[in-house]
């Protein structure tokens, strides 16, 4: 066999070998992955994000062109072996956020004013508002930690805090301020927070670290030509003629080699080398000249102390899926919060609209006093004093009814902004006038849930409760990691290789040897597997550290974290306890102070009424006519208030106790992909017939 062909025969063999076991691990990594992926919750989403859709009142709103939805993709699973088997090596993309807005908010707008329902409001909010848009993506975030740790890697954890950048809504409810970590968040789960002092790593995640379920195959084609002066010189001549010659040591070499190395959950690896040479050079003192040198070697290490147990290396998987969980109650959270804060600025919209149309009402009584004064007047019966005093009225009625429009303009850019991407100059919505066609019903009977209910009832739906919950589980993960650490590393090796020899016999050897002796790349990998030249045995490695004092100090803050945990979770069940009923006593508070304030406009309106009789009777004063229509118009602008606060009491309470996603009717699932089919329905409203009635006329207002 000519050493051309052997060495054309070897190349080929490498280069298929490679490809072989490329493709191999490929595929054994596929397998493991599908067998590990969770089944999919929240993530099922729908590709297409479209506005609400429209209430029944409304035309049906054509669809909206799809916007990117970071929830449509599962991360937690990685890149499809097929059709491309290359697309594990590149890079994902991510389409950019849209900030177009749902085309229902301009359909609502009739002549230049939006009529805005509180269920269209909560709809749009749901599909359009930026904190819940900003939120999506912590449920994808979440995924990529866990396919990180599928592959054996730590996790990166979570922000799973409320982002809260909607401004004119009131109430703490169950969240902080505006956070500072990614996208505006208050918490990170699983990972690391800020503290007073800097940055506050956790013992999360500690313990020995497994090995990489991942395989990875690392191959290596080289080629080298070597050419080395030799420390002595070939003599030509005899006595003066005598020369001498360099000698030069040349080799040409050619190395294949490949390994497969993967980790596995009871803390084994695996290790396969297939090392393989090519070796030719002009020396005479070898037997094979080209010579082919093929090695095999099979490793396996498993942990008998320190990284022992399945239950130990799965721990990091074990603690981003409950990471995930989570954040989707973190995201509960943040729906819930929204929305809360959504009713809450709409109902200061309806609280700073009627207030307009009460400082309407008590600047046309006031003109309407002047204009009699001033007849009167004409006709002798009064004095010009009541006059000046009647224009003195007017002149505060008037200033009172522009403070309460700006403030009108005000309440109505908050709204606006709450359910917007973005507010462009040439939108309609930026001149449209936002008039609330819903306003707040007071029942005949307030029926409250008992107090301990309602306790019980947070206990088991509160977002931030859960999560804590969540959290401590993760702290016990973290304690048998940490734990395990303490133990020294004893691992016992198991190995098993054997080396092959083939080539063409050396022509310049001394004594020559017989071409019967040639053999090729075949031969030279056979004699690996049939016992001509093994290499076996075991061995157990042991270490120990002597101070062992990290292990020491990261096992005692985990079991000090997690007793601070437990504290924690008791502290935040207190406080659910207090605050439930206090919002139980605002409720009831709030009730009974809109009973009082009706009946005080009530009787205010009446006093007004018997008042001007007298007055045109000639019994009365301007003086107490003018007090009695201030007293009307404070008492009506009380009433107003009171209403809002006992709507926001209500407000706070199903935001509390969490039920405020089940009361309005709102599918946490849609509003994950943003695209909202079921309309929400909020209990404790009723049509404004003030609001429907300026809706419907194309007078604009003043």
């Amino acid at each position: 066999m000519s050493a051309g062909l052997i060495r054309s025969n070897f190349i080929r063999k490498i280069v298929a070998m490679v490809c072989l076991c490329a493709f191999t691990a490929a595929a054994q990594q596929s397998a493991t992955t599908m067998s590990l992926q969770p089944v999919a919750g929240a993530n099922a989403a729908s590709a297409a994000q479209q506005g609400p859709s429209s209430s029944a009142s409304m035309p049906e709103a054509p669809k909206a062109k799809a916007l990117p939805n970071p929830t449509h993709v599962d991360y937690g699973k990685p890149a499809p072996l097929l059709p491309n088997p290359f697309a594990r090596y590149m890079p994902r993309d991510v389409e950019p956020p849209s900030f177009a807005n749902a085309p229902k908010l301009e359909q609502l707008i009739k002549n230049n004013k939006l009529l805005l329902s509180l269920n269209d409001a909560i709809a749009i909010a749901l599909a359009d508002n930026l904190d819940i848009a900003v939120a999506r993506y912590t449920l994808p975030i979440a995924d990529t930690d866990i396919l990180r740790t599928k592959a054996g890697a730590s996790f990166l954890g979570v922000q799973s805090g409320l982002v809260q950048n909607t401004p004119g809504g009131t109430g703490s409810g169950i969240a902080g301020g505006t956070g500072t970590g990614a996208g505006g968040t208050t918490a990170g789960s699983g990972g690391a927070g800020t503290g007073a002092g800097g940055f506050v790593g956790s013992a999360s995640g500690a313990g020995p670290q497994p090995d990489s379920f991942d395989p990875a195959l690392t191959a290596t084609v080289a080629f080298e030509q070597t050419k080395s002066p030799q420390n002595f010189a070939l003599l030509s001549g005899l006595g003066s003629g005598t020369t001498a010659t360099q000698v030069f040591s040349q080799s040409h070499s050619t190395t294949g080699d490949v390994t497969y190395s993967q980790g596995f959950s009871p803390g084994t690896s695996l290790q396969v080398s297939f090392n393989n040479t090519r070796q030719s050079s002009n020396s005479n003192q070898t037997t094979f000249n080209p010579v082919l040198t093929s090695t095999f070697r099979a490793v396996v290490r498993q942990h008998l102390l320190q990284g022992f147990g399945r239950n130990l290396n799965l721990r990091l998987i074990r603690t981003a899926q409950n990471n995930k969980k989570i954040t989707e109650e973190g995201f509960r959270q943040q729906v819930i919060t929204t929305v809360s804060t959504v009713e809450n600025i709409y109902w200061n919209l309806v609280n700073a609209y009627e207030d307009f149309k009460v400082k309407e009402r008590s600047l046309g009584l006031a003109q309407k006093t002047l204009s009699d004064n001033q007849k009167q007047v004409e006709i002798g019966t009064l004095a010009p004093l009541d006059v000046v005093r009647a224009q003195s009225s007017v002149a505060t009625a008037e200033q009172a009814l522009i403070a309460s429009k700006t403030n009108l303009q005000l309440q109505q850019l908050f709204i606006k902004n709450a359910l917007t991407r973005s507010l462009p100059n040439d939108s309609p919505l930026v001149r449209a006038e936002v008039i609330p066609t819903d306003t707040v019903l007071i029942p005949e009977k307030e029926e409250l849930t008992p107090t301990q209910q309602l306790v019980q009832m947070a206990l088991d739906n509160r977002p931030d409760y859960k999560q804590q919950q969540i959290n401590l589980k993760n702290s016990e993960i973290s304690l048998k990691g940490t734990r395990n650490g303490l133990l020294p590393t004893v691992d016992l090796v198991g190995f098993y290789g054997a080396t092959g020899l083939a080539g063409v016999p050396n022509p310049g050897a001394v004594p020559p040897l017989p071409a019967s002796l040639a053999s090729g790349f075949p031969d030279a990998f056979g004699n690996q597997f049939n016992s001509t030249g093994p290499d076996k045995g075991v061995q157990i490695n042991i270490q120990i550290p002597l101070g062992n004092r990290v292990a020491q100090a990261i096992q005692a803050r985990s079991i000090l974290e997690y007793r601070q945990s437990q504290l924690s979770l008791k502290s935040l069940e207190n406080n659910i306890a207090i605050g439930i009923r206090n919002d139980v006593f605002s409720v009831e508070n709030n009730r009974a102070s809109v009973v009082a304030a009706q009946k005080a406009r009530d009787l205010a309106a009446q006093t007004l009424d018997a008042e001007q009789k007298k007055y045109n009777l000639g019994a009365s004063t301007y003086l107490n006519v003018l007090q009695d229509e201030r007293d009307l118009a404070q008492n009506e602008s009380n009433l107003v208030q009171a209403k809002i606060n006992y709507a926001k009491s209500w407000v706070q309470l199903n935001q509390d106790t969490a039920q405020t996603l089940d009361r309005y009717n709102i599918k946490i699932d849609e509003a994950v992909t943003g695209d909202i089919k079921t309309m929400p329905n909020i209990p404790g409203t009723i049509p404004s017939k003030t609001a429907l009635q300026e809706g419907s006329s194309s007078t604009p207002q003043k």
